[in-house]
C-alpha cells in the first residue's frame, strides 16, 4: 500500500510518502513541505499547495491519502488555513479518485508513538526510527505528514475488516416492519 500524508498547512503542508503493509517494514518513498508566503493572497496561496499536491500525486501515484481531520483550535486564523489546505488535498485526491482518510492528531500520534498525547519530538523519533531514517524530517510538518501515512498503513486493513462487518451484519439483519398505520379520515 502506497499511501500520501498531508500534514496540512497554509504556511508550509507537510507532505510524505510510504509504502508498506501493516506488519511490515515500511519505506520511505519521499518526504516535503509546500510553502506559500505569509503575505501572498489566500487564492494565490491556495493554488500553490494545490500545485504542490498535484506534483506529488503526479511523481508517487499513492494509493490512498491520509489528511490530518481539521481540530478546534484557539486560533481561529490557524485553524481557517489548516481547514482550506486540508480541503485542496481532499478535492487534489478525490479528483483523481483516491480514496482519502481523515486522521486526528491524538489517532495518528497513538498509532506511531503509542501515547495520543505525544509531543512533536518523539512522533519525529518514532518517525525516524520507524523509517530507519538517520534522523528526524524537518520541519515538523514533514515528520507529521510521515506519520499520518503511516498511521493509515497500520490502521486501514482493521478499518476495512470493521465497514466490511458493518456492512455484512447491515444486509443479514431483519427487515422491522412498518407499523400499521390508521385509515385516513378515522380516529382511533
Amino acid at each position: 500500500m502506497r499511501v500520501l500524508g498531508v500534514d496540512p498547512g497554509l504556511t508550509r503542508c507537510g507532505i510524505g510518502v510510504v509504502e508498506g503493509v501493516a506488519g511490515r517494514q515500511l519505506t520511505l518513498l519521499g518526504v516535503g513541505v509546500v510553502r506559500t508566503p505569509a503575505n501572498a493572497e489566500l487564492g494565490h496561496r491556495l493554488v500553490a499547495v494545490e500545485r504542490g499536491i498535484e506534483q506529488w500525486l503526479d511523481e508517487h501515484r499513492p494509493q490512498y491519502v491520509a489528511v490530518e481531520r481539521v481540530f478546534s483550535q484557539h486560533n481561529v486564523r490557524t485553524v481557517m488555513g489548516t481547514a482550506q489546505a486540508s480541503a485542496v488535498a481532499i478535492l487534489c485526491a478525490s479528483r483523481r479518485g483516491i480514496p482519502v482518510a481523515l486522521h486526528t492528531p491524538s489517532e495518528v500520534k497513538a498509532a506511531v508513538t503509542g501515547s495520543g498525547r505525544a509531543d512533536k519530538a518523539q512522533v519525529g523519533a518514532m518517525v525516524t526510527r520507524l523509517l530507519r531514517l538517520a534522523e528526524p524530517p524537518k520541519p515538523a510538518d514533514a515528520a507529521d505528514a510521515l506519520a499520518l501515512a503511516i498511521c493509515h498503513i497500520w490502521r486501514a486493513p482493521a478499518q476495512n475488516r470493521l465497514q466490511q462487518a458493518v456492512a455484512l451484519h447491515a444486509s443479514k439483519a431483519p427487515k422491522t416492519p412498518k407499523a400499521p398505520t390508521a385509515p385516513k379520515g378515522r380516529t382511533t
